[in-house]
């Protein structure tokens, strides 16, 4: 069953005006199948096969040759060599739309991209599905199963056991990721430290604190972060930050851009553990922050979102920035609308310039309209997101 991607449009655009566009991501996030059924004129390599990356690094300008017109590179990290190759092609050739390069690791790939390819490539970024997209494979919009599941394209396509699947993505590509990335001397402790961040989704990151229960110095907690990020299994959400006369928190807060692989490393192995869990409400607030993130992506911008805290512990989880306006997000993981879910929103809104919308996301299924904002159910997130970038507010 193919299902259609919500970044479909931008990719195509780019390709229009781009001689190479750059889809970076997790590994399992459907970038190959992506470009593949976008573009299914280009030839397809894959980085990967030990025989085309031997032929791509030993003789790179006879690899190309063969490719004619255009072609699909696929994880063109493991060859990134060939990227100058390809600056001098394109140049020569002087056309738009010829290669689409997919990778899985962030910060070097990046940081080859900006030596070689500068203004010749348009780069985006897949994650795995929105909940849209997990709803056109089939998937359970019922917040536990959302939790426990999370959004891996091939979970829901194939219909796989999540557990399995995510322990199996936990062990091949994860491991084998980490020890190419990093130098990584004790993988069991590194393992430890990935769970012990699972457990801290949605808090701020303390590195002393996950140095000391991992075991580790907090300078080793900084690379392994690093790692995690450059692999696409954790992001860190920026703290708000203005002149106003308030003291605001300045360390980032933690998410995983899947939550079923961070209910995986925390132990879940059935839906059913999640209703009396307690980091269910950490669990559901990092699918709402990933899935504005993913919103934001998809649509070619950049991902403009912060969460406010001021020391004395007000706090709002997400300032979604679109232009000059901001939306103010407040994340409940009750199916129970209350009369205090505004009371940090409107005292934040009172502080912070610029907020046109006020919202809750909360775990139930109906949409309310308060006069203080917008309730809605996280089914519906993507729903009211493209409210907001339309109209500047919600409802």
């Amino acid at each position: 069953m193919m299902i259609w991607r919500e970044i479909t449009p931008f990719l195509v655009r780019m390709f229009d005006q781009y001689p190479i566009v750059t889809v970076t991501g997790p590994r399992q996030s459907g970038k190959t199948t992506l470009c593949r059924s976008t573009f299914p004129y280009l030839k397809y390599v894959n980085l990967e096969a030990p025989d085309q990356r031997h032929f791509a690094e030993t003789d790179p300008r006879g690899f190309l040759s063969k490719l004619g017109d255009g072609a699909i590179l696929d994880e063109i990290q493991r060859v990134p060599e060939l990227l100058s190759y390809l600056q001098v092609l394109v140049d020569e050739s002087g056309r738009n739309g010829q290669f689409v390069l997919t990778g899985s690791e962030q910060f070097e790939l990046s940081k080859s991209i900006r030596q070689s390819l500068a203004g010749r490539t348009a780069l985006l970024r897949l994650l795995p599905f929105t909940l849209d997209e997990r709803r056109q494979a089939g998937a359970a919009d019922e917040v536990d199963e959302i939790l426990f599941s999370g959004c891996y394209p091939r979970i829901h396509d194939q219909g796989l056991d999540p557990s399995q699947a995510l322990g199996d993505y936990f062990e091949t590509y994860i491991e084998r990721d980490v020890r190419r990335i990093g130098d990584i001397r004790n993988l069991a402790s590194f393992q430890r430290f990935v769970r012990l961040c699972a457990g801290r989704v949605g808090q701020l990151v303390n590195l002393s604190s996950l140095g000391a229960d991992a075991g580790v110095s907090h300078t080793t907690v900084r690379q392994w972060l690093t790692i995690l990020e450059s692999s696409y299994i954790v992001f860190q959400l920026s703290p708000y930050h203005a002149n106003i006369r308030k003291r605001l928190v300045k360390s980032p807060k933690l998410y995983f851009y899947d939550v079923g692989l961070a209910s995986f490393l925390i132990g879940i192995e059935h839906a059913g553990q999640l209703s009396t869990h307690p980091l269910r409400g950490a669990l559901f607030e990092n699918t709402v922050v990933a899935e504005i993130l993913k919103h934001r992506l998809n649509r070619g911008r950049r991902p403009n979102l912060s969460f406010y805290r001021d020391v004395r512990g007000l706090e709002c989880d997400v300032l979604h920035r679109v232009g000059e306006r901001v939306c103010a997000i407040e994340v409940k993981a009750g199916a129970t609308v209350t009369s205090g879910f505004f009371d940090a929103l409107n005292r934040v809104a009172d502080v912070v310039p610029d907020i046109t919308g006020k919202a809750v996301v909360y775990g139930g299924v109906d949409r309310q309209s308060r006069s203080a904002g917008e309730v809605f159910s996280l089914a519906r997130l993507g729903n009211a997101l493209d409210e907001f970038d339309v109209e500047g507010r919600l409802g």
